[in-house]
């Protein structure tokens, strides 16, 4: 697209910068500036430092352990960006804020994943662009567009390479019965069987496997989850594999959370292998063994450039 500012910019927030720099680094764009602070009182302060009247501008900010923080650093950028006259106002947030609070499931209970969509719609934003949402429904809190994006096609071609000509040794396991409509859409492009988990979380972060659906002995097992957060779920999921005969077992999730003692229940698993997407930045101080990363940047940046060209973005789902 050139190195020229044109009216497009992309700015970096402080969630995740690199992922936004080398977006416009993909369009070859020049990276857009932005001054982050803080007041000595903790306020949070944002001001764009270069001129955006009249140009669409995207601004990149995922969720990660500061993720109210992240919010309210999000919210306040985009109001920056709407009093210095920006034609639309674009929110790249690969991984949405209080997604798994989607509904009621007690009494009083909020639903805080419709107040963050409110927020951001009071702000002034015009678009925005997630990926695997953990639940779908999340989509219909927004009455501007949302550019839901599927990571399934980075696992499809990820996984591919592994099955290779062999696919009867291999079958994708969903980590419980929401996860598998997911699930089966990745076997089949895989061309491999399908188990399922029958779990059940009697309270917040614990879960109990009660039933394997499926056969797993003697297989290479592909757990595919949209979010890794404690990894107490893939902690009991892969002793259920293993003690059910599973030959080894690999692990697929979009959003890398990591939180509390995830990488401590990772490590004392023997996986295969973890594959995870860049949609959170990794803590470098906790690493964890035989982990692989895809990167997202490429799609991020094809949706931004589709969207500047009003051009389809459905066509990037094609497998």
């Amino acid at each position: 697209m050139g190195k020229a500012n044109g009216d497009l910019r992309v700015f970096p927030l402080s969630s995740h910068p690199d992922l936004a720099n080398r977006i416009s680094d993909t369009l070859e764009i020049s990276r857009g500036n932005i001054k982050l602070s803080r007041f000595s009182c903790g306020e949070l302060y944002t001001r764009v430092m270069e001129n955006i009247r009249g140009h669409e501008v995207y601004l990149v900010q995922t969720t990660t352990a500061d993720v109210n923080n992240d919010v309210l650093e999000l919210l306040i950028a985009v109001d920056s960006c709407k009093r210095a006259s920006a034609s639309s106002i674009n929110v790249i947030v690969p991984h949405y804020p209080y997604s798994r609070q989607d509904k009621k499931s007690a009494s009083r209970e909020p639903i805080t994943g419709r107040l963050i969509a409110n927020l951001l719609e009071a702000a002034g934003i015009d678009r925005i662009i997630t990926m695997d949402l953990h639940a779908d429904q999340i989509q219909g809190f927004f009455n501007v567009p949302v550019d839901h994006l599927n990571s399934l096609v980075l696992f499809v071609k990820y996984f591919r390479s592994i099955v290779g000509a062999r696919p009867a040794d291999y079958v994708v396991v969903s980590p419980d019965t929401g996860r598998a409509k997911a699930c089966k859409r990745l076997s089949d492009k895989l061309g491999v069987d399908l188990a399922i988990l029958h779990k059940s979380r009697p309270e917040h972060n614990v879960s109990e496997i009660l039933h394997v659906i499926g056969r797993v002995k003697d297989k290479s097992c592909i757990l595919f989850d949209d979010i890794i957060d404690t990894a107490g779920s893939i902690q009991n999921a892969y002793n259920v594999l293993v003690a059910h005969g599973a030959r080894e077992v690999y692990v697929a999730a979009t959003h890398a959370v990591f939180s509390g003692p995830a990488a401590e229940r990772l490590n004392g698993c023997k996986f295969k292998e973890i594959v995870v997407t860049n949609t959170i930045p990794q803590n470098k101080e906790q690493p964890i063994k035989n982990l692989s990363v895809i990167d997202t940047v490429p799609l991020f940046a094809e949706v931004v450039k589709r969207n500047h060209r009003h051009a389809s973005i459905s066509e990037l789902y094609e497998i």
